[in-house]
């Protein structure tokens, strides 16, 4: 076998584990079951607290119009401009896909210069250029996207010391906006730009909300909208889901010291062949350098590399808890 059929066997492997997941992993009908039992309860109960509760689910399915779309579901280049913007930075789809393209072709020539294969070259390059920026535009989105769900809890407290002392709830928005710094500040500025300019609170909201794509901006935005519709005290409300969100909080922060061990076994025994292997290859580069010309070779590192993701697949949803 030439080594362009092993990659496209190793391709075809790699795509049908993909999609035996898929098709293993759907719908579960314990799940179903107990949510229908309990919209049958809600239905039928007399309990003042699942009526209220029946009220409530009612009014959040009710409560998204048709109009609203997914951000970035038009195309993928929609999707990559808002995935960019989610970063918090002045980056654009051609200054990505430059530096992408970039990042390629000095990959390529590196690996082209040291080991003469060019067809290697390719594939490194085209692995290192579509991963390594993906990966760090990535890394940048969970990192504000941490800072905003921790400071989030105290724009909700601020919020619910001015609806208290008697401002509207835009104007505690304006008040968010300028005296909290960082990307909280930052996301409620936007929203009040776009309610000066003619959009209302609702829209704004679900604007940032499709944006960022958190469950805690959409709670906020779902209680805002369920008060409007229903009425009540709504600095009770806030109040009380600033107090969820702190304990959602400090329970992600449990489930990830109690997963740390895990994770860090995952790390060594991931990194550890490809460690084993620069060292070696440091030591007896002519030893090593077969993996590069060897079919054979070539084929099993590309298995091992599969297996190997597999692996690591399955372990990080091992330790992956929703919330």
């Amino acid at each position: 076998m030439t080594i362009v059929q092993i990659l496209l066997l190793a391709v075809g492997v790699m795509i049908t584990l993909v999609l035996g997941y898929s098709a293993m992993t759907g719908p579960s009908v314990t799940k179903e079951s107990a949510r229908r039992l309990q919209a049958v309860r809600f239905r039928h109960s007399q309990n003042d607290k699942d009526k209220v509760e029946a009220q409530y689910r009612k009014s959040v399915a009710a409560r998204k119009p048709t109009a609203y779309k997914v951000a970035g579901s038009e195309g993928r280049i929609a999707a990559l401009e808002v995935r960019l913007k989610r970063t918090g930075k002045t980056w654009t789809v051609s200054q990505y896909l430059y530096t992408s393209l970039g990042i390629g072709i000095v990959v390529t020539m590196l690996v082209f210069l040291k080991l003469g294969a060019p067809l290697l070259a390719m594939g490194a390059g085209l692995m290192v250029g579509a991963f390594v920026p993906h990966m760090w535009v990535g890394r940048t989105i969970n990192s504000r996207l941490n800072k905003f769900i921790i400071r989030f809890p105290d724009a909700l407290d601020l919020m619910v010391r001015g609806l208290r002392s008697g401002l509207p709830v835009t104007e505690t928005l304006g008040i968010i906006s300028t005296e909290l710094p960082g990307p909280v500040g930052e996301e409620f500025k936007l929203v009040t730009e776009r309610i000066r300019i003619g959009k209302t609170m609702e829209e704004a909201l679900q604007d940032t909300a499709n944006r960022m794509g958190i469950a805690e901006f959409n709670f906020f935005c779902i209680t805002l909208a369920i008060q409007r519709e229903t009425g009540g005290n709504l600095a009770e409300t806030l109040a009380n889901l600033g107090d969820v969100l702190r304990k959602r909080s400090q329970m992600k922060l449990k489930i990830k010291a109690m997963s740390s061990e895990s994770k860090a076994s995952a790390y060594i025994i991931g990194s550890l062949p490809f460690i084993v292997f620069a060292l070696i290859y440091s030591i007896n580069p002519t030893y090593m350098g077969k993996f590069f010309i060897d079919e054979r070779l070539i084929g099993m590192g590309i298995g091992a590399f599969i297996w190997l993701a597999l692996g690591g697949f399955i372990m990080a949803k091992m330790i992956n808890f929703e919330i």
